[in-house]
């Protein structure tokens, strides 16, 4: 089955990204989510080839799969960039805008995520600055080939990675480890699942940093 012929509410279950695309050309997902993207796109007089395609590049790329280990820094540096760093930012403001629904819409039962869109939020900027100082300061050094001098922002990044640790733990903790409650609604659903998705590229993320690029330069396993 084609993506023409998924329903918007699988869609937006199983490719996190797709609900910011739906509220994009206001296709419901949640209440008409029955209705295939074929079905939907038509009625909105939208080209569905080219929502096709839309969604289709939100499919990540396969390369965190190889060996890093054996790549350049500015290799692995345009990588993170690129597959994460990026990522991050779109991910986190459309968890926000499904978080802030769910919260408005269910906030009266029990298994709500209350104070979800708040901790979001919070994480959001911790990550945006964390980001930004790897981009204006650590990356420029290793990039450069000036890792012996990077002693010291690369300290600051590891311990800034525990901290992000330590804020997925809260949100494990508001979300029952994403446990969704009965009878949960699409936007729910895709909330948790854009969550779940969120949670795994963050750590690849985090790994990709501690265990290869800067362990380069703290005499760990992959030094040299």
């Amino acid at each position: 089955m084609t993506l023409l012929d998924t329903s918007l509410a699988q869609l937006a279950q199983e490719l996190p990204g797709a609900t910011a695309i739906f509220n994009h050309y206001n296709l419901s997902f949640c209440c008409g989510g029955k209705h295939t993207l074929r079905e939907a796109a038509s009625k909105a007089s939208l080209d569905c080839h080219a929502l096709e395609a839309e969604l289709l590049r939100l499919k990540p790329e396969t390369e965190q799969d190889r060996d890093w280990t054996q790549a350049e820094d500015a290799e692995i540096i345009a990588y993170l960039l690129k597959r994460f760093h990026e990522v991050h930012r779109v991910q986190l403001v459309e968890l926000k805008r499904l978080a802030h629904r769910v919260e408005s819409v269910h906030g009266d039962r029990e298994e709500c995520p209350h104070g979800l869109t708040e901790h979001l939020h919070r994480m959001a900027m911790e990550l945006e600055q964390h980001m930004q100082k790897e981009e204006s300061i650590l990356f420029p050094l290793l990039a450069g080939g000036q890792g012996m001098m990077a002693g010291g922002p690369i300290q600051v990044m590891l311990m800034e990675h525990e901290g992000h640790r330590e804020e997925v733990a809260r949100m494990d903790a508001l979300t029952d480890n994403l446990t969704l409650p009965r009878g949960a609604c699409n936007t729910w659903r895709a909330l948790y699942s854009g969550l779940e998705a969120f949670k795994a590229d963050l750590d690849a993320h985090i790994h990709l940093e501690n265990d290869v690029l800067f362990a380069r330069y703290q005499g760990g396993p992959n030094h040299g």
